[in-house]
């Protein structure tokens, strides 16, 4: 599983111009999953973005988690984070999940991560066509990995 977060003052997901997920201060997840993650690399991923410090402390350091600033998230699965572009120049998607696969580990990750951070947990909709808009607080952008562990 690969992610990217945001950290955002507010972010919003559209499908056919209505809003199906939106947040106030929090964290944007892009999430992609691949044919070959595990139960574990779900858990690894979800616990490392539940209880990532990228909020400022009074000292001006990042230091809090989501949960400390009464923060939320918005969990969008994007499977193009997984694309290689070893051949020419259009991306292929060799290594992403099945649909039905993704899917599922996709709505899991969305539920577990709002029971190991104890935030409300907005989603996009799975295989639509999204308009994503936020505002990227810092900016402040981190890329996790579960394969990497980084």
């Amino acid at each position: 599983m690969r992610a990217v977060l945001q950290r955002v003052s507010h972010a919003q997901v559209r499908v056919d111009g209505e809003v199906v997920g939106s947040i106030g201060a929090g964290l944007f997840v892009l999430l992609a999953i691949a044919a070959d993650d595990t139960d574990a690399d779900e858990e690894w991923l979800c616990a490392k973005v539940a209880r990532s410090r990228l909020f400022t402390d009074e000292q001006g350091k990042m230091n809090l988690d989501c949960a400390a600033i009464a923060g939320e998230f918005l969990v969008v699965s994007q499977f193009t984070l997984l694309a290689t572009t070893v051949k020419g120049n259009r991306p292929g998607f060799p290594h992403g999940a099945l649909p039905a696969e993704a899917d599922r580990r996709y709505q899991r990750f969305a539920c577990r991560l709002g029971e190991l951070s104890g935030c409300r947990v907005a989603t996009g909709r799975f295989a639509a066509h999204m308009a994503v808009e936020l505002c990227n607080d810092g900016p402040v952008t981190i890329i996790m990995d579960s394969k990497l562990r980084e």
